[in-house]
């Protein structure tokens, strides 16, 4: 996966939206006004997604492109290399996981606003 699929799949994602908040080198995706994924846009990509604590421990034991989250809540966030090791289906899964973790975390009222894919 690229970073032009990557941005391509995270706004296929209900109600996603892209910013540049933090300068021009990281593509930021938020839900309801929430970070839901990091992306780097400069060489050697990465981008980091929300995680399940247990399953982000999980996912660093087996795979050796996922860290803890640079620059963010370690026990919550995952930065993953996309350098062609892990699956498309991979990726998107962990796209998936943290967009539903950042939606489910959102007040019902802005839930009710997005509508459902």
């Amino acid at each position: 996966m690229n970073i032009e699929e990557l941005r391509d799949y995270a706004l296929l994602k209900s109600g996603a939206t892209e910013g540049f908040p933090f300068g021009e080198d990281t593509l930021v995706f938020k839900v309801g006004g929430k970070i839901f994924l990091l992306a780097g846009l400069t060489p050697g990509t990465a981008f980091n997604v929300k995680c399940d604590p247990e399953l982000a421990i999980d996912l660093r034991e087996r795979y050796t492109e996922v860290q803890p989250g640079y620059h963010m809540n370690k026990k919550m966030w995952n930065t993953v290399q996309m350098d062609g090791s892990l699956t498309r289906k991979q990726l998107c899964d962990m796209i998936d996981h943290s967009y539903n973790l950042v939606f489910k975390s959102l007040p019902k009222t802005i839930q009710a606003q997005i509508p459902a894919n």
